[in-house]
C-alpha cells in the first residue's frame, strides 16, 4: 500500500457526497447524489455544467443527446484483495458525467482511419493519446455512439471551480480526487521503439506505450493511495488519467458492454 504523505496536503477529504443535488440552467445540466442503505447513487441528465464542443467533428461522427442516467456503487466500499480490470468506465462525477479513459479502438493498418474495432493488432489506442483523431474537445471529452458525452481525462474547464479535491466516484465506490500536480502517476512512456503494430516511438497513441513503474510516482497502479488511513482514487493531468483498476467491489452498473 503506498502511502502518500504528499496527497495529505493537497486533498481535502472532508466532503463526502451524501445527498447533493446541482442544476445549471445556463447549460442544462442536471444531477443528483443520494445514499440509500449501502448504496449511493447519481442520476444526471448526462448534461455537464459547461460548454461542450461541437459535435460532431472531423474524429467523431457522433451527436450529443441528453441521457437518463442512474449509477449506484458501494457507499461503504472496501479493499477485497483483489483487482479488477475489466469494467465499461472508470466512475460518474458529481455532476453526472461518465469518466472513460480508454476506448474501444485499435491500430488497423487495413482501416482508412489507421484503426478499427478490430482487436488483432493488439494496440488499444489510447483515448488522450488519440485525442486529435478521436475528435475531443476542450473538456477532454466526445461521445459515443448514444450521443453520451463522457470525459477521458481531467481539464481545466471543469476542474477549475471545484470545491475541495472530490470529483466523483469509482466503480467500486471508493472516492476519486482531482489535486493537480500534487498526485503523480507511475505509469511511464516505454523507451525506444515499438516491436511490431503501428511502429514507431512510444509517445503514448496506444495503452501499450505504457508501464507501471512502482515508485516511479505517488500512486499505485490502479491510481490510488492510502491518505490519512483512506484508500482513495485520483484523477491525474497524465496516464492513466483515471483509475482503469480497482480495490473493491464493482457496481453492477460498470460491468458488462458500456
Amino acid at each position: 500500500m503506498i502511502r502518500a504523505s504528499l496527497l495529505t496536503v493537497a486533498i481535502v477529504l472532508g466532503f463526502t457526497a451524501q445527498h447533493a443535488q446541482a442544476h445549471d440552467k445556463a447549460h442544462g445540466s442536471q444531477a443528483k447524489v443520494t445514499v440509500k442503505g449501502d448504496q449511493r447513487c447519481i442520476t444526471s441528465n448526462g448534461t455537464p455544467p459547461h460548454d461542450i464542443g461541437r459535435f460532431p467533428t472531423r474524429g467523431n461522427p457522433n451527436s450529443f443527446k441528453t441521457q437518463s442516467i442512474k449509477i449506484c456503487v458501494d457507499a461503504t466500499p472496501a479493499q477485497t484483495g483483489r483487482t479488477v480490470t475489466r469494467t465499461n468506465a472508470s466512475g460518474i462525477t458529481l455532476t453526472g458525467i461518465m469518466l472513460r479513459p480508454g476506448t474501444a479502438e485499435f491500430y488497423d493498418a487495413s482501416s482508412r482511419r489507421g484503426f478499427s474495432r478490430n482487436r488483432a493488432s493488439g494496440w488499444q489506442v489510447e483515448g488522450m493519446g488519440g485525442a486529435d483523431m478521436l475528435g475531443m474537445d476542450h473538456a477532454n471529452a466526445h461521445v459515443d455512439k448514444r450521443g453520451l458525452y463522457h470525459y477521458h481525462a481531467p481539464a481545466d474547464v471543469w476542474t477549475g471551480d471545484l470545491h475541495g479535491s472530490l470529483i466523483g466516484y469509482a466503480a467500486d465506490g471508493f472516492e476519486i480526487h482531482y489535486v493537480g500536480g500534487g498526485a503523480q502517476s507511475s505509469y511511464q512512456l516505454k523507451s525506444g521503439n515499438r516491436n511490431g503494430g503501428p511502429g514507431g516511438r512510444h509517445d503514448g497513441t496506444y495503452v501499450q506505450d505504457w508501464i507501471y513503474k512502482a515508485g516511479s510516482g505517488n500512486l499505485d497502479e490502479c491510481n490510488g493511495a492510502e491518505v490519512e488511513g483512506r484508500y482513495v482514487y485520483f484523477a491525474t493531468d497524465s496516464f492513466p488519467f483515471f483509475p482503469r483498476c480497482f480495490k473493491g467491489t464493482v457496481s453492477r452498473d460498470f460491468l458488462g458492454r458500456p
